[in-house]
């Protein structure tokens, strides 16, 4: 994708956002995102499927620029500190995201997208194609764990800190899995 591409999706991204501090995502429609930002239906069915897919196409560029550079600059504490900042700038529309429990939501996108990191990093330092069940099992629990423990910390008006939080969660992690990713 270009540039204007990324912008136009931006533009979108935003119009939804702003939707979001006076209304319910359930009663935002792509209508309503397309006029707040004047632009057409066909532009945003261009770029997306639906208003849940530029949820998640969102959430990835944040996922991106936090979460995704551990190993690139960023230790995993790190990234999950920015991953945390970020969700805390935009508190109101991830409280709003993670409302939604359906095929296309983003629990479940934000689930793939934990769980393809973690399983690449194990894969890579395990040197191997794929993973016996009982380390998949350990990885789909905690993933799920994290997820719902950053939808607890939204829900509790964001306590602890991003530092704290990244940390818990680390913490947190089973043996199995930290003695691989961790190390």
């Amino acid at each position: 994708m270009n540039d204007n591409n990324d912008k136009t999706k931006y533009w979108l991204a935003n119009s939804f956002i702003e939707l979001m501090n006076t209304h319910h995502i359930n009663k935002i429609t792509v209508k309503d995102i397309v006029d707040n930002c004047g632009m057409t239906r066909q532009t945003f069915y261009r770029y997306f499927k639906d208003k849940f897919d530029l949820v998640n196409w969102y959430f990835e560029k944040i996922a991106d620029n936090s979460f995704k550079k551990m190993g690139n600059g960023l230790t995993l504490e790190e990234g999950l500190i920015k991953k945390f900042q970020y969700i805390r700038k935009e508190q109101n529309f991830f409280r709003q995201a993670f409302l939604i429990e359906d095929c296309n939501s983003l629990i479940n996108y934000d689930f793939k997208c934990i769980y393809s990191f973690y399983l690449s990093v194990i894969l890579k330092k395990l040197k191997v194609d794929n993973i016996d069940e009982d380390l998949d099992f350990a990885l789909r629990l905690y993933c799920y764990g994290c997820i719902y423990m950053t939808i607890d910390w939204l829900k509790n008006g964001l306590y602890p800190n991003e530092e704290a939080i990244a940390r818990n969660l680390i913490n947190a992690m089973p043996n199995q899995l930290a003695n691989i990713i961790l190390h």
